[in-house]
């Protein structure tokens, strides 16, 4: 049992953990995460097997990348309380024990004045125990290794709050419209594009948050793996879709007006006559007979839009496939078919105020833990009249600082 303990605190232990962490994490960030299966099978049609098998496109709800964070969080927990006591059973006791330490450098009188003064202006703390002086600096300066263990913890606990507790939230938006959320912020796409100038696929959107208080983002585009976020929300460039475009115009008072089409829908004056949309489809085949072969799935922008409508004229109905640029004429009604309107799939995380301040402190620890093991290093000389020696956890600096310091004030005639 103790073999395991100390292998479950062994340092070793610990950064092979935050290893598999980082890798983790480099894959879920090359790998776009939780896109449906078709987006894996479409976008990478060599690998999406064994990305879809290994759970690598939700990689961070992984029970492999759970485990990681729990064994990580147990190695840190173990070697903080090992380092917590032995830090505060060694303090207690490390003054009388400075005290009665051999001189390690004999001085002369004049260079123990020396020293006692250079202390002071150190702005050490003097204590008299029995013949000795006892200086101490940054006491504190011991806890820095057992601050970073725990700041280390407490970015990973925080953190998995950070990823787990956020309320996600998956809607579409079409360009020009805008999404409410529960708490009454708005997020607005004013873009979306499928493909960049060049023809590669670059799904981009153009998007604008404003919260409940009336503060707003600027327009920003997001992308795959490039989210925006502002205030307590993160917005994703999660999926996409095309919608159909129809015009339809009243002759009789001049009437015009737009309908973006997602669902099967009738649109008509009298309820009787006009048009059912069906479905919008990417492109087609058309042999030499003029057959024609819908063709329902693609990649990216629609090369060659075809509608498939039903045509209702005094309760008599006829199938016609259309395309951009026809107008049909019914039941007193003239409609005209667009281009398709392209819209993003947005995924909204919405994270609880208080972790988001609590990673602010957690990191805040963890820079003044840092800033306190590699720049606060316990000070701990023990000066009488015959010379000093240095104690501590780290008094090898010290050492060095007192040694080119005072070499000129050494006994030279008189050996320890």
């Amino acid at each position: 049992m103790k073999k395991v303990l100390s292998f479950l605190r062994s340092m070793r232990f610990g950064i092979l953990l935050l290893s598999l962490v980082a890798v983790c994490s480099v894959i879920g960030s090359v790998i776009p995460q939780e896109h449906e299966a078709m987006w894996y099978v479409q976008n990478y049609p060599g690998t999406y097997a064994p990305i879809l098998r290994l759970g690598l496109d939700r990689i961070f709800s992984a029970w492999y990348f759970i485990a990681i964070l729990v064994m990580l969080c147990l190695n840190l927990i173990l070697c903080s309380i090992v380092r917590i006591r032995s830090v505060v059973a060694s303090s207690k006791t490390e003054r009388e024990r400075a005290s009665k330490l051999p001189d390690t450098v004999r001085l002369t009188p004049e260079g123990v004045d020396k020293l006692r003064d250079h202390l002071v202006a150190m702005r050490c703390r003097g204590e008299k125990i029995g013949e000795s002086e006892i200086f101490t600096k940054n006491s504190f300066g011991r806890y820095g290794s057992f601050l970073t263990h725990l700041s280390i913890l407490l970015t990973v606990i925080v953190g998995a709050a950070a990823l787990y507790l956020p309320q996600v939230t998956d809607q579409t938006c079409l360009p020009g419209e805008s999404v409410m959320m529960p708490d009454g912020t708005e997020i607005r796409a004013y873009d979306f594009s499928i493909e960049d100038e060049s023809g590669r696929l670059d799904f981009t959107s153009e998007i604008r948050i404003k919260l409940p208080d009336g503060r707003h983002s600027e327009t920003k585009q997001i992308r795959v793996n490039y989210p925006m976020s502002f205030g307590p929300y993160k917005v994703y460039q999660q999926t996409y879709g095309t919608a159909g475009s129809v015009t339809v115009r009243n002759p009789a008072n001049g009437g015009e007006d737009d309908f973006t089409l997602t669902d099967t829908v009738f649109l008509s004056l009298d309820g009787v006559s006009g048009i059912w949309y069906q479905a919008l489809y990417p492109d087609y085949l058309q042999d030499p007979s003029g057959n024609v072969t819908l063709i329902s799935s693609v990649s990216g922008r629609y090369a060659n839009p075809v509608y498939e409508i039903i045509v209702s004229e005094g309760g008599q109905y006829r199938s016609l496939l259309v395309f951009p640029g026809d107008e049909i004429e019914t039941g007193g009604l003239v409609f005209r078919f667009n281009d398709p309107v392209e819209y993003p799939g947005l995924r909204i995380k919405r994270t609880p105020p208080a972790v988001n301040a609590l990673l602010i402190a957690v990191f805040a620890l963890m820079t003044a833990a840092l800033y306190i093991t590699f720049f606060c290093d316990p000070i701990l000389v023990k000066l009488d009249k015959d010379g000093y020696a240095v104690g501590g956890p780290k008094p090898e600096r010290m050492r060095v600082e007192l040694g080119a310091g005072f070499e000129a004030y050494e006994r030279k005639d008189e050996e320890p």
